[in-house]
């Protein structure tokens, strides 16, 4: 886990609850903690926990956000088809607009992302709702 001089913001998700978990393997998020956890120096709000499809990975490629491809030198293993991931939640946005966006766990997902996303928008896509 990276050590950031940054002060992260409550960890509360989308429900006003405890933010649970979305990865550490891959270690995920901000701060690199497995959690959607956020900060104010956090410019991209990396606060929506999805579950990576072969879709997505290639749409955010294309987008020139490779997340599928291993940088080794920085410990990133990439992400896989299955996999979960903090995503930046204007790039959740921006996949919803073009069709293309990935299923999303609610109580992963940080509170923050409400800022950018109708909580109605994200439960069309929730993996962890009845």
């Amino acid at each position: 886990m990276l050590k950031y001089p940054f002060k992260k913001e409550p960890a509360v998700n989308v429900f006003d609850e405890p933010l649970e978990p979305c990865s550490h393997n891959p270690s995920t998020g901000f701060f690199r903690d497995g959690h959607c956890n956020t900060c104010e120096e956090d410019q991209g709000s990396h606060t929506v926990c999805i579950e990576a499809s072969k879709e997505f990975l290639q749409f955010s490629r294309f987008k020139g956000n490779n997340l599928s491809t291993a940088v080794p030198k920085y410990g990133f293993p990439g992400v896989k088809p299955g996999d979960s991931w903090c995503l930046c939640a204007t790039r959740w946005q921006e996949a919803y607009d073009a069709g293309m966006a990935p299923r999303i766990f609610l109580a992963k997902t940080h509170k923050r992302a409400l800022e950018l996303i109708p909580l109605d928008k994200l439960k069309e896509f929730a993996a962890d709702l009845n």
